[in-house]
């Protein structure tokens, strides 16, 4: 085991965003941000390789410019912030290029891969020091029980399955 200390790097919520896409009666996309969300990585290397990157995300900030498709995904058929108010990540591996890690929807995790791309580290105007990240993947929402379905009169399915996650993240270190 290595004897180096961890430096820590929380995120920065000010210049990061969350988002996620998913087809709507496939003929086009619905994007969502999640406004409210927090992270951190703990490191030892300085390009990040196997670092832990832990996540969450409060469910109720959810954000799709409509506040009554916004309430229903709030809702029991969706994501029951009631009773499930965050989404959680934990890596198990990150190599630069791909992380691997845990995701807990609605008290379902299932592993998942992120294409992962880090940005580099700059100083600030302020002299903190930034690191900056971009993840990409994608989940079958049925997977963590957000099954409501609807079909339309033509056999469209009015949400597709498939959901893909967008993050651009930018940390401080501590």
């Amino acid at each position: 085991m290595d004897d180096k200390e961890k430096t820590i790097w929380k995120i920065d919520t000010a210049h990061s965003e969350v988002n996620f896409k998913v087809k709507h009666m496939m003929i086009s996309t619905v994007t969502g941000i999640f406004e409210q969300f927090d992270g951190k990585i703990e490191t030892i290397d300085k390009d990040f390789k196997n670092a832990d990157f832990y996540f969450s995300v409060k469910i109720d900030s959810i954000n799709t410019n409509n506040k009554d498709r916004d309430t229903h995904l709030r809702s029991d058929d969706f994501f029951g912030v009631e009773k499930y108010p965050e989404l959680t990540f934990k890596s198990k591996s990150f190599d630069g290029a791909k992380m691997i890690g845990d995701i807990t929807i609605k008290g379902v995790t299932q592993q998942i891969t992120l294409d992962a791309e880090y940005n580099g580290t700059a100083v600030d105007p302020y002299g903190q020091n930034k690191a900056g990240f971009e993840f990409e993947g994608s989940l079958n929402r049925k997977d963590f029980g957000l099954s409501w379905s609807a079909v339309t009169e033509a056999g469209n399915v009015v949400v597709s399955d498939k959901v893909k996650l967008i993050a651009s993240l930018q940390f401080i270190k501590q």
